[in-house]
């Protein structure tokens, strides 16, 4: 029975991992074979060890929002059939939202204000994510000091105030999204879910990759990316309750949703550069 538990609770997730990375690795290329025949700037599809690495590198030190968010996902559905499920929907979440971005890119990067519309879309989603992403920050107690519960304090108005304007026009081009699933969801229902959020997030990561597509490859780039996500995955699943009691923190709470409103502003300022400095 244990060795049963361990094959469904670890095995299956990691090897599912690895296979949704190649999976997600052969689309991309089919992807860009694609789009190199009717684009007159083809992509090369050559492999090199120093653009997966900086791919993985540029990826992971931008991994705390999903680390986060996979994290709640664990704690709220437990249990390896759900495991199957979270690493699906965010595998193929993350990495679709980068691939039709790159759709876009190539097929649209002389018509720049298509590009920009899409970035500064997926920042003020990220404002709203910052914003939901501070509830455990809020669960403070006597041991943190005041400055903290200040900044936490300070973080939420202003958030709540840039995404009370936002929503007004956001409620019409996206749909509702939440880092607080519903509950009780069905196997499918969790993947639908869990593959939202981190299409966003891949959208906007995508989009902050651009100015590094000039120095170098953009295949071997995001099967870094891809490589880097399904690392993070398969660590997630080998400690989930280190990895939610962690997440839980309020400290790292905080930390994750101020990479939120890093990236979004990030976003905003390459919106601008594309659209007035390019």
């Amino acid at each position: 029975m244990k060795r049963e538990s361990l094959f469904l609770s670890q095995l299956v997730p990691v090897g599912l991992a690895l296979v949704i990375f190649f999976v997600l690795s052969g689309v991309l290329y089919f992807e860009i074979v694609f789009l190199n025949r009717v684009t007159f700037q083809d992509i090369a599809l050559g492999l090199r060890w120093s653009d997966i690495l900086v791919g993985m590198t540029i990826y992971l030190k931008t991994s705390v929002d999903f680390a986060i968010f996979m994290g709640n996902l664990m704690d709220q559905y437990p249990g390896w059939r759900n495991r199957v499920a979270i690493e699906s929907g965010t595998a193929f979440g993350n990495a679709l939202g980068s691939i039709a971005i790159l759709a876009l890119w190539i097929l649209f990067r002389n018509i720049d204000w298509i590009l920009t519309i899409t970035i500064v879309i997926a920042s003020f989603v990220l404002l709203k994510l910052a914003e939901e992403g501070l509830d455990h920050a809020k669960e403070t107690d006597k041991t943190f000091p005041y400055w903290f519960v200040n900044l936490v304090t300070l973080s939420d108005k202003t958030l709540r105030s840039i995404n009370g304007v936002s929503n007004r026009f956001l409620r019409y081009v996206i749909p509702d999204l939440s880092m607080r699933l519903k509950k009780n969801l069905a196997f499918w229902g969790l993947i639908g879910s869990s593959f939202l959020i981190p299409f966003i997030l891949g959208l906007d990561n995508f989009a902050g990759y651009i100015p590094v597509f000039s120095l170098v490859n953009v295949f071997g780039f995001l099967v870094g990316v891809f490589a880097a996500h399904m690392l993070l995955n398969v660590a997630l699943f080998i400690s989930p309750r280190k990895t939610t009691r962690v997440v839980k923190n309020p400290i790292i709470s905080l930390v994750g949703s101020l990479v939120f409103v890093g990236l979004a502003i990030y976003g905003f300022i390459e919106a601008f550069r594309i659209l007035f400095l390019h």
